[in-house]
């Protein structure tokens, strides 16, 4: 191993809003150190506008450092990157050798919607789009993002062609989880549910607003009736 290499971890490489959050909370479950997106008060703690992994990774590429430079304690890594850096994964391959990467997807249509909710509730949305109106996040470009889908999913493919032992692909928004996770990794199964983290819930408000009324006039006819039972017992 040589001074610009480091001991072997664990990528997430799927594009965000794929189950990111869940597989960072499930590696945790199996005693890894993760990181997803930011590092906290447990991790390495670099300068306070670097605690942001996409931040960091990029500067470092930039800077022609290692990529993980100031991050190296972590096992494993989740919503390191953006549409600028997803190629990087090739590079991390190269600066930790006999690394694991989890390629976790979900089908195209669902994932535009859930990526579009997600970047209308950035704050700083408004901000980013007048310094740079045609950026493909902010502005939500779906053909853009339609692109980087297709264009990262045949990249990783390619890359890990003939590595099939290095590349898992998951679908958790479809049910992926320990039965895939734990033999990729060499780790038993934990007796606990994979996590299911920023579901969605069955129903929307819309639905509850039409029957949460029904529910509360059940509720008090059932309770008037409970008292009348009381009362005729006496």
């Amino acid at each position: 191993m040589t001074n610009n290499q480091l001991q072997s971890k664990i990528f997430c490489i799927g594009l965000n809003k794929t189950g990111t959050t869940s597989l960072h909370e499930a590696f945790k479950v199996l005693g890894l150190k993760s990181v997803h997106w930011q590092t906290d008060e447990d991790g390495p703690i670099p300068p306070p506008q670097e605690k942001d992994t996409q931040i960091i990774i990029s500067n470092n590429y930039l800077a022609g450092k290692n990529l993980l430079t100031g991050i190296e304690n972590f096992d494993a890594y989740s919503d390191w990157s953006f549409y600028a850096t997803n190629h990087l994964f090739t590079l991390l391959d190269k600066q930790c050798p006999g690394s694991k990467f989890i390629l976790h997807t979900r089908d195209l249509k669902s994932w535009l919607k859930s990526r579009f909710d997600h970047v209308k509730r950035v704050k700083i949305r408004k901000e980013r789009l007048e310094k740079d109106p045609n950026d493909p996040w902010y502005s939500i470009n779906e053909r853009a993002c339609q692109e980087e889908y297709y264009q990262h999913h045949k990249n990783v493919l390619a890359y890990f062609k003939n590595r099939p032992h290095d590349l898992l692909i998951m679908n958790i928004c479809k049910g992926d989880g320990w039965e895939k996770l734990c033999p990729f990794l060499k780790r038993e199964v934990p007796n606990i549910p994979f996590p299911r983290v920023n579901r969605k819930p069955i129903f929307n408000s819309n639905l509850m607003g039409k029957v949460a009324p029904g529910l509360l006039k059940f509720s008090v006819i059932k309770k008037i009736n409970n008292l009348r039972k009381k009362f005729k017992q006496r």
